[in-house]
């Protein structure tokens, strides 16, 4: 699951992903003010200060999957989520070496909890304020079990979390439990919406799009405008783990999913984003528009800090699995290096395989030659998919660059 990053909050002492941190998978929740931290304090970068070209050394988003155990059995779940925790699950002790390294990138990342599900580890508190006083923004992405109760949120709060993220992937409960294996998880997401707002946390909402829930985009739009969502990451299905037995909408489907959400992003008082969707960016822009544009609904509200654009899977994306493989993403499941083997830092800014990602340049096929390349690039882990080829151009995109129609 993917965040962004959160806006500079004041609700509380003291969020995308960021989502909540963001891509949601985009936001941070610290004030924007510079400091040359002294000896003994740990680096407090904020988010704001990420560039475009900070890509080339330093993650924006670094997602740790602290686990794979899981109670729901999602449909579409990447990591193909089991009950039990794996034997060789990254010990407390690893987690924190881990966590250190990230802390040493020139700018360090926005730190997203995943999983499976991060309530199911026992040390993940500990982990939590580890990152914390490593300087380190923290965002989550739980499951909607039972496990998330309003103490739970509360005290994730305390720990650091500054950002939190909940799937809703249905307009109704009978869609969305469909999805999530299990009754009664619709309205529990809900609740921890609520819960999660009255305890002064900004909560990113993630939407993945397939062809059971294509014609409640609307629905779902409305649903989430409420107190507390500042966020919506729109997931586009990337066939990986259990979601090669989902089906995927069409090319064309997309544009017309991106005309609407570009009418939510105008008129809602939540951001949206894409994630494995990069062609939004390329149809918002086409429209003359901001794909980062915070909503006129928020003026005189804090705002939600967006990434630079052009962010996608290995520049300036990370994911680190609950055993410490280190791939450019979730959903590009490439193996770049093993934690603590190797450190994050050398993988991210020497590996081969993120350097190629980082080039848009060498993409092959339409990608390769599109006016968008270097803000959009297609989403590299639907082409490792499709055409084991993660510099292939985007398989779903219908969109048809100058430059490939004049050599034609």
């Amino acid at each position: 699951m993917k965040f962004d990053l959160p806006p500079a909050m004041h609700m509380r002492p003291g969020t995308h992903p960021g989502a909540a941190a963001h891509h949601s998978a985009s936001s941070s929740l610290r004030h924007p003010v510079n400091h040359i931290p002294t000896a003994g304090q740990p680096k407090q970068m904020p988010m704001m200060d990420y560039k475009a070209e900070d890509v080339h050394h330093s993650p924006f988003l670094v997602f740790y999957e602290t686990t794979r155990a899981c109670d729901l059995v999602c449909q579409h779940c990447r990591a193909c989520a089991q009950s039990q925790a794996h034997p060789n699950q990254m010990s407390t002790q690893t987690s924190k070496a881990m966590i250190d390294e990230l802390a040493k990138f020139p700018k360090p990342p926005l730190l997203v909890m995943t999983g499976g599900d991060p309530l199911k580890r026992h040390d993940i508190y500990e982990l939590i304020r580890h990152g914390k006083s490593k300087g380190l923004r923290i965002a989550m992405t739980p499951s909607a079990t039972p496990l998330v109760t309003a103490k739970a949120i509360g005290d994730l709060r305390d720990a650091g979390v500054s950002r939190m993220a909940i799937s809703l992937d249905g307009a109704d409960a009978k869609t969305h439990d469909a999805f999530r294996g299990i009754d009664g998880i619709f309205e529990r997401s809900l609740r921890i919406i609520k819960d999660t707002h009255e305890a002064g946390l900004p909560m990113q909402i993630n939407t993945t799009i397939t062809k059971r829930n294509l014609h409640q985009v609307d629905a779902i739009a409305e649903l989430i405008n409420r107190p507390g969502v500042v966020l919506w990451s729109v997931f586009f299905l990337v066939p990986v783990g259990r979601g090669l037995r989902e089906q995927g909408i069409e090319p064309a489907q997309y544009e017309q999913v991106f005309e609407r959400l570009w009418h939510h992003a105008q008129t809602k008082n939540y951001g949206v984003k894409t994630t494995e969707a990069h062609h939004y960016r390329r149809f918002v822009l086409q429209q003359k528009g901001d794909p980062q544009a915070n909503p006129t609904a928020l003026a005189g509200k804090p705002k939600v800090q967006r990434a630079p654009i052009g962010i996608s899977d290995g520049k300036g994306v990370m994911f680190i699995s609950h055993v410490g493989d280190m791939y450019p993403s979730g959903f590009l499941p490439i193996n770049c290096g093993h934690f603590p083997d190797k450190s994050p830092i050398d993988v991210y800014q020497n590996d081969m395989t993120f350097k190629d990602l980082r080039n848009p340049d060498q993409f092959s096929g339409k990608c390769g030659v599109c006016e968008f390349r270097k803000v959009c690039g297609g989403s590299r882990a639907r082409a490792y998919a499709l055409t084991r080829d993660p510099l292939a151009s985007e398989p779903h995109c219908v969109y048809l660059p100058k430059a490939w129609s004049a050599g034609k």
